[in-house]
């Protein structure tokens, strides 16, 4: 059966915008000093959390929209927009749409547990790929490639821990340098895939459709 969204483009889509590198480094960041069992833990209940947020949202994305009577192109034009501006702030090296303020840093830094806030949400699970969850089951036809989207975003939630646990192996690999590097092309097709859910929102609308 033919599968009509291309498998490569959800995944990088998906891939982009959760992030798995940038996330271990401020990952990194915000644990130093933290005993290896504990960082563990945290990555592995962050990224339980974040995976059933987007899950979520890519099940019940479409009901949600249906209910708030808003169109699928309308939706696609809105989060095409949305990972756009993200693509913007990755190519030009500043905190992207999914990354965490300088205030909700200092938050993180002090007492308490951080695998909530601000790991699940909103540096994994953030606006970018919650829309992205949303955009890309929505360009499904058939259980299968649905199926196929679940398994991709699986599959990049299994990279971002990993990537997690291997922090501080990453950032002596990759240095200030290799993560700009990863963050620029990361934004570029990140920014070629949101320039195409405008078009196939645009095409797809009333408007222009009839």
């Amino acid at each position: 059966m033919h599968i009509s969204p291309s498998i490569l483009s959800t995944f990088i889509t998906l891939l982009v915008t959760i992030g798995p590198i940038e996330t271990a480094v401020v990952f990194a960041g915000l644990t130093a000093g933290i005993h290896r069992s504990e960082r563990i833990s945290l990555a592995t209940r962050s990224v339980t959390i974040a995976t059933g947020v987007l899950l979520l949202f890519a099940v019940a994305g479409g009901v949600v929209l249906s209910l708030l009577h808003i169109s699928l192109p309308a939706f696609r034009v809105a989060g095409g927009v949305l990972l756009f501006l993200q693509a913007l702030t990755l190519t030009f090296s500043s905190p992207g749409l999914s990354s965490i303020s300088e205030g909700e840093r200092q938050e993180a830094e002090g007492p308490g547990d951080i695998a909530v806030f601000p790991l699940a949400f909103p540096l994994i699970a953030g606006p970018g790929s919650l829309s992205a969850a949303v955009l890309v089951m929505g360009r499904t036809e058939n259980w299968i490639e649905g199926g196929c989207v679940l398994a991709m975003i699986m599959v990049c939630m299994l990279s971002t821990w990993l990537a997690m646990l291997a922090a501080d192996r990453l950032v002596l690999l990759l240095g200030s340098t290799g993560a700009d590097v990863v963050g620029r092309i990361s934004g570029v097709l990140l920014a070629g895939l949101a320039v195409q859910f405008v078009f196939d929102g645009l095409a797809a609308a009333p408007f222009l459709a009839g």
